[in-house]
């Protein structure tokens, strides 16, 4: 049950007339006060019951994190009686719905849309937390209120930023692949074109349907095979959850992994995904060659770190469960030294012996700032702080090249491109 304004107004008169009921009279001061009563509860009876109402959805069901999308909810009245009154739509406080209510009023029979837009400010998953609807009587006096539900979520998908160096990446690639393949023609296993034989070519190679078919002997060409499988590992570990500027690292991390999916897709590569800590929170295997960018981005959504430090015996396991075929395993986590010396580097021969590593790291641009500061006591324990950490980090960069891995350390800003740089330079040297 719910009261309005105007019964609050009627029921101050009638309290007025119970204060001054020395002059008037207390039956007529009670008569006042109970003929309030009683219309309140008239108009709470005469109210449609929201109970009854039938709601049901209309609206997206994902965006990327920074738009906005809208989602709707259709009110339909089965009673015989007009509803007047309004609706809430409630969505968790990080979807940033409104507005707030709206007014409503449905006759007996029809149905009203009622829209709520959504700003998201959090990856994952929103769900409603159900609609409010108030009936109000026709008096206005009072009314019902009850909250229904009518189950709907909404996923916000990483913004993926990186996206606008993709062009300049694939230029970049193409460029690359047309030299590749001027240069090595001939050589590989994947099939290019057939042409006449000249002496000095592998018999081996002669094509004798297509020589049976021409005047002269055809050899067959081969190119290297451009197949290749990359398997993107997401550590969502403890240090994941550390902020770089305004956005945790492993956001960050997302961009990057995003902006490498993308680019190997349209290199023809295979692209895996997993995401991992003490156990695979996310996984995406390659169904066929294209981009699984799509797919990679439906499973970071949901993603957060854990507050756990990451168990890399079994991240390495769980690589190494991905099929024994040599692949590029980009390791996207934080190059803390502490973490890897006890973790990873004892078993990075296991993996390399395996498949090519990469590691790539994203560097906070406030410990650079910080190394720089002077002036103050202050100033020169926070420097040699910094100094520190950036030598720990430096040595273990060191450290896992020296093991046989590549690395990538870059800000926040530079760490998608510089992933995807490392990735073309590994395809131009021969290496992937």
């Amino acid at each position: 049950m719910v009261v309005t304004g105007r019964a609050a107004l009627l029921a101050l008169l009638a309290t007025g007339a119970v204060a001054i009921s020395g002059q008037i009279g207390a039956t007529v001061a009670y008569v006042a006060v109970g003929l309030v009563v009683l219309l309140i509860v008239l108009d709470l009876v005469a109210a449609t019951s929201p109970r009854k109402l039938l709601l049901s959805r209309e609206g997206d069901t994902s965006l990327r994190l920074g738009d906005s999308t809208s989602v709707s909810v259709l009110v339909t009245n089965p009673t015989r009686r007009r509803l007047k009154g309004s609706v809430r739509d409630a969505w968790p406080p990080s979807s940033h719905a409104s507005p707030k209510a709206r007014p409503l009023r449905v006759a007996a029979g029809e149905r009203r849309r009622v829209t709520t837009t959504l700003t998201p400010t959090r990856r994952g998953d929103a769900h409603s937390a159900g609609v409010t609807v108030r009936s109000i009587g026709p008096l206005g006096l009072a009314g019902r209120q009850r909250t229904l539900q009518a189950p709907w979520t909404v996923r916000t998908l990483p913004p993926f930023h990186s996206r606008r160096h993709l062009p300049g990446k694939l230029s970049r690639l193409r460029e690359l692949e047309g030299q590749h393949t001027a240069m090595v023609r001939g050589q590989g296993s994947e099939f290019d074109s057939l042409r006449d034989y000249v002496p000095g070519d592998d018999v081996r190679s002669i094509d004798w349907r297509a020589t049976a078919r021409n005047d002269g002997v055809v050899v067959r060409t081969w190119r290297p095979e451009r197949d290749r499988r990359i398997l993107i590992v997401l550590d969502t570990g403890r240090t994941s959850a550390g902020r770089v500027g305004d956005t945790p690292r492993l956001d960050h991390a997302m961009d990057a992994a995003l902006l490498l999916s993308a680019l190997a897709g349209k290199a023809g590569d295979r692209v895996d995904f997993m995401a991992y800590d003490r156990a695979v929170r996310a996984q995406v295997k390659a169904s066929g060659k294209g981009s699984q960018v799509h797919r990679v981005v439906e499973a970071m959504a949901p993603l957060e770190a854990e507050l756990v430090e990451s168990d890399p015996a079994g991240m390495v396991s769980a690589i190494l469960a991905q099929g024994r075929s040599r692949k590029l395993v980009v390791l996207l986590t934080d190059l803390d030294a502490t973490a890897l010396e006890e973790g990873l580097l004892p078993r990075l021969p296991v993996l390399s012996s395996h498949h090519l590593l990469l590691v790539a790291g994203i560097k906070d641009p406030k410990v650079e700032e910080m190394a720089a500061e002077r002036g103050s006591a202050d100033a020169l324990y926070r420097a040699a702080s910094a100094e520190r950490t950036l030598s720990e980090r430096h040595r273990i960069s060191t450290e896992l090249r020296r093991m046989g891995a590549e690395v990538v350390d870059a800000g926040p800003e530079r760490i998608a491109p510089a992933l995807a740089d490392a990735y073309i330079n590994l395809k131009a040297q021969g290496r992937l």
